[in-house]
């Protein structure tokens, strides 16, 4: 059992999104935990937060698949009895590597997409909700809040990832319903949608994206880093959004214009 301020759970553990959000809340004082289904690389990013970390403490984990009710629930009584509180949550999808063409794909591979981007993160997220209402009443947690990262699939047609556009679209709204419910309970809400984020890719799709920036796809003519997800995320921890609940922060460099 340990003894932590604010403590922040965060899914996609292994991941670069999720490593700059962690780091920029570990530059906050906060202690976060993260999840991943594979256990030997979320061992390894928790190892470098550990490193990054002025105190070992500040960081723990604890391998779960989003997709089975057994490990959400596992995974949540993990948080509270190592600290008895979570103050923020943040969901950020993983899933596996399946075509989702729309006139191609399979029933088999469409649900994989939706378990991974859509019922995993429901679910979790429902547990969580229920138990940041308990904490708030008792007076352990003051002001807990949900994000949600998704991605400007939830708007955007993109036929060749047709089922993570359909779970996107879900995603957004299952901020406002989250939002609607908890908001009477001093619980905020939020969809931190990005945009073209680099994290790697081959090499064909980097230059593709490459010259439809520098052609002006985004009136920042950069690609997205992971920091810039962290800091968004970072701002709503640090409670400087307090009016704002059921909100899509935008991280895209301005995709979202729909420009002339």
């Amino acid at each position: 059992m340990a003894s932590a301020e604010q403590v922040a759970l965060i899914t996609g553990g292994s991941e670069p999104t999720a490593q700059a959000v962690a780091r920029e809340l570990i530059r906050r004082d906060w202690t976060v935990v993260i999840t991943a289904s594979n256990g030997q690389e979320l061992e390894s990013a928790a190892g470098e937060l550990r490193r990054f970390a002025e105190a070992a403490e500040q960081v723990a984990h604890f391998p779960a698949d989003l997709a089975a009710s057994g490990d959400r629930e596992a995974l949540v009584e993990f948080v509270l009895e190592e600290f008895q509180r979570i103050d923020l949550a943040v969901s950020i999808p993983t899933g596996p590597e399946v075509n989702e063409n729309l006139l191609e794909m399979n029933e088999q591979a469409c649900g994989q997409v939706m378990r991974a981007y859509l019922i995993g993160p429901l679910f979790l997220m429902q547990l969580v909700a229920n138990e940041m209402v308990r904490l708030t009443e008792s007076g352990a947690v003051e002001a807990g809040k949900i994000v949600l990262v998704n991605s400007i699939g939830a708007y955007t047609s993109a036929t060749e990832r047709a089922a993570r556009c359909l779970a996107g679209a879900a995603t957004s709204m299952l901020t406002r319903l989250l939002a609607d419910s908890l908001g009477e309970h001093g619980i905020n809400v939020y969809e931190i949608r990005v945009g073209l984020i680099s994290t790697g890719g081959t090499d064909e799709i980097r230059a593709r994206y490459d010259r439809l920036i520098e052609e002006g796809l985004t009136p920042i003519r950069r690609w997205g880093r992971p920091q810039d997800i962290g800091l968004a995320v970072a701002a709503v921890a640090e409670d400087l959004l307090p009016y704002s609940t059921g909100e899509v922060i935008n991280v895209d460099g301005g995709f979202h214009l729909k420009r002339l």
